[in-house]
């Protein structure tokens, strides 16, 4: 190798090698650079164009004193040119569509819609070209906003809606006069449906709207409102009415029916609660009540009414087997005189049913509800001698309670009883229990 770089000729020859690539790179370069300055004197002349939609339309008018309809937001703009231009033109769009209304007054005008900062080199075509509008001398209105709540009827049983509160109570509109003269309800829509909760400041959107329900286009100042609704949950306590149907069996008196709980506490709308007095259980069939216990009745809530966890009471009856004692042997029809007159000496009992139980001295004309029993009448056991016990009719008893100076609400009396002088009656009630 040393020997090699000593010669003259390999020397040679490596600097002619360095010399030949040295040309070439800069002849290459020169290429380069020379393509580039053409392209810059003498630029592409394609062309080609390019569609724009969804482009806003500017309206140049004084806006306090006139409002204008017919121009539409949007449009389509297409554009035609050098590529080298349409390209920024359209990735930039800051260029100008608009129609000009100065200087036309209140009337209906057809008018082309204009466009700006366009390079005049770039053909245009804009959709629609030319439009009708209508200029109109602007007006605004303060109109208060009604609240319309839907669904009411979905609302659950026992609740009950407040008024509903509006921030801000009124609007600012703003149109053409003859819009605003139209404006006949400014209303929102709150939906009820399933509501339990108050409602606190829900944003709710404004809507205008003629005298045949049309809706207005109009500015809106502000165009959301904010509504509170209050919900409430009204409640009353009332006593338990037993309601029965059919009877005992011929040999069983009923000595007692009342409820487990003498009250159960109801809720619904006011208006409702004002009409209710007390609550009746669903009828208990009488006649299926072989011995005394509690059985489970269903309370009768009229509709808008609910009693929760509450819909069934229990209720305790008592019934009593009814036993003839008579003490008397039964004689033949050839026994003498003696043997009969004999017969009639004996004492006798027997049961007498259903007696009514009057009220006496209700000066005041109240409404007497008898609690216990609940069917005002009692049944009695009569005992004395067989001829008079054999002749003793219901009415020959009377049953009474005096309700004399006493004041409305529950009271507990004592029970009068008149009967013939010779027939001993026995009760097993001597007290009531009623309501005034």
């Amino acid at each position: 190798m040393d020997k090699w770089f000593k010669s003259k000729w390999f020397v040679r020859i490596i600097s002619l090698a360095f010399s030949i690539m040295l040309f070439m790179f800069v002849s290459i370069e020169e290429a380069e650079l020379s393509k580039n300055e053409n392209s810059i004197f003498f630029p592409s002349t394609s062309e080609e164009m390019k569609t724009i939609d969804e482009v806003p339309v500017q309206i140049h008018i004084n806006n306090e004193k006139y409002v204008v309809s017919g121009v539409p937001e949007h449009v389509s703009v297409s554009l035609e040119g050098k590529t080298s231009i349409l390209t920024q033109l359209v990735r930039q769009q800051n260029f100008d569509i608009f129609v000009d209304l100065e200087g036309l007054g209140e009337g209906e005008h057809t008018v082309e819609i204009q466009y700006d900062n366009i390079p005049h080199d770039i053909a245009v075509y804009i959709e629609p070209k030319s439009i009708d509008v209508t200029i109109e001398e602007k007006a605004t209105k303060d109109v208060s906003v009604v609240v319309d709540l839907i669904n009411q009827d979905e609302v659950p049983d026992g609740f009950e809606l407040g008024t509903p509160v509006v921030k801000p109570e009124t609007v600012t509109l703003t149109s053409s006069k003859s819009v605003i003269d139209q404006v006949a309800i400014v209303k929102v829509y709150v939906d009820v449906a399933g509501l339990t909760e108050p409602i606190d400041n829900r944003e709710v959107p404004v809507n205008v709207y003629d005298g045949q329900g049309n809706e207005l286009r109009a500015k809106i100042e502000p165009e959301v409102v904010e509504v509170s609704i209050p919900v409430d949950n009204p409640s009353k306590t009332v006593p338990i009415d037993i309601s029965t149907t059919g009877s005992l069996p011929d040999d069983y008196s009923l000595n007692s029916i009342e409820a487990a709980v003498d009250e159960v506490e109801v809720f619904a709308a006011s208006n409702l609660l004002d009409e209710i007095n007390e609550i009746k259980t669903k009828d208990i069939d009488l006649s299926d009540i072989k011995e005394s216990g509690t059985v489970e009745a269903e309370l009768d809530l009229p509709d808008g009414v609910v009693a929760p966890g509450n819909n069934t009471v229990d209720v305790n009856i008592e019934i009593e087997q009814l036993k003839e004692t008579a003490k008397v042997e039964e004689t033949k029809a050839e026994e003498d005189e003696e043997d009969e007159d004999e017969e009639e000496s004996q004492d006798s009992t027997k049961t007498v049913k259903d007696i009514p139980i009057n009220v006496l001295n209700n000066d005041e004309d109240l409404t007497v509800n008898f609690i216990k029993p609940k069917n005002q009448s009692i049944s009695l056991t009569a005992s004395g001698d067989k001829k008079d016990i054999k002749n003793l009719k219901p009415e020959d008893i009377q049953v009474s309670i005096d309700v004399a100076d006493l004041d409305k609400g529950k009271h507990t009396l004592p029970l009068n009883i008149e009967s013939p002088a010779d027939v001993k009656i026995d009760s097993k009630i001597s007290e009531v229990t009623v309501e005034l």
